[in-house]
C-alpha cells in the first residue's frame, strides 16, 4: 500500500532535523586546575542539559597543565588556578587573543579531618604540635604558592618547613590529610566546603591579607578556537548558574 506522500516528508523532516541536533552537539575538551574540579563537573552537567554539548575533563596542577598544553595535549579549554598561566598560553600562541577572563576567586584554607585539631584563628600551626603539613607543590600549583606566601607573612617558614609534604597538586595534598599521612594541610577552600559549611574535619580560612589574591581565569585554547562546544563553555561559566555553584564552594565573584 502506497504511504502518503506527507507522511515522508514528515519523516524525512524528523531525520534531517536529528542530524541537524546531533551535528550542533560537540565535545569539548578541558584542563582545569585541581582545585575547581569538584564544581566544574556540577557546571558541565548543566551545561550538558542545557546545550547537550559534553565535556572531556582533566584536572591537575596548573603548571602541569600548561607543560602538557606546550608539548601538544589535546585541551581545548584551561581553566586555570591562576592569571599568570592563561595569558603564558596567550603569549605563547597557544591561546586566543582576548578569549582570557577571571572566572573565580579562590580561598585557602587550613584543613585537618580531625574536627577538633584547627582552631578558628588558625593557632594550631604557631603550637607546631603536628608531625605533618601538607601543601602542593608551590612552583606548578598557585595554592601551594599561597601557602608558602601565609608561612612566611606569619613568620613561620623554618618552623614548619621540616614538617612539609608536598603534593603534586592540591587535590594530592588533600588527599595527603584524607589518608591520615599529615595531620593538616593547606588546601583549597573548594575541596572541603559545600553550601555555606566546612563538610567534614576542622579549618581555618587563612585571611586574604596573608596571600596574594588568587584570581583564577579560563581561556579558550587555539586547538578550541573552531569549536562551538568550547566557546559555548567558557561562556557559560560566566552565567548566573555557574556563579551560583561556584558560590556552593566557597569561590568569590
Amino acid at each position: 500500500m502506497k504511504q502518503p506522500s506527507h507522511l515522508f516528508t514528515f519523516v524525512l523532516f524528523a531525520l534531517t532535523l536529528g542530524q541537524v541536533s546531533a551535528a550542533r552537539a560537540d565535545e569539548v575538551v578541558v584542563a582545569v586546575a585541581a582545585n575547581f574540579l569538584a564544581p566544574l563537573q556540577e557546571i558541565s552537567a548543566e551545561f550538558t542539559k542545557e546545550t547537550q554539548h559534553t565535556t572531556v575533563i582533566t584536572a591537575g596542577a596548573t603548571g602541569q597543565l600548561f607543560t602538557q598544553i606546550q608539548n601538544g595535549a589535546p585541551f581545548e579549554v584551561m581553566v586555570s588556578a591562576d592569571s599568570k598561566t592563561p595569558k603564558k598560553l596567550v603569549k605563547a600562541e597557544l591561546a586566543v587573543t582576548d578569549s582570557q577572563f577571571t572566572y573565580a576567586r579562590g580561598k585557602l584554607v587550613l584543613w585537618s579531618a580531625d574536627p577538633a585539631l584547627v582552631d578558628s584563628q588558625g593557632a594550631v600551626l604557631k603550637a607546631a604540635s603536628f608531625k605533618h603539613l601538607a601543601i602542593a607543590n608551590p612552583k606548578t600549583a598557585p595554592y601551594g604558592q599561597a601557602a608558602m606566601e601565609t608561612m612566611a607573612k606569619l613568620g613561620l617558614t623554618a618552623a614548619l618547613q621540616p614538617k612539609l609534604v608536598q603534593g603534586e597538586n592540591i587535590a594530592q595534598a588533600k588527599m595527603f590529610v584524607d589518608s591520615g599521612s599529615a595531620e593538616l594541610g593547606f588546601v583549597a577552600l573548594s575541596q572541603v566546603f559545600k553550601g555555606g559549611k566546612v563538610t567534614k574535619g576542622s579549618a581555618w580560612e587563612v585571611p586574604l591579607d596573608l596571600y596574594a589574591p588568587i584570581y583564577q581565569d579560563a581561556v579558550l585554547l587555539k586547538k578550541g578556537a573552531n569549536n562551538p562546544a568550547a566557546s559555548a563553555l567558557l561562556a557559560y561559566l560566566k552565567s548566573d548558574k555557574a556563579k551560583a555553584i561556584m558560590a556552593q564552594y566557597g569561590y568569590i565573584h
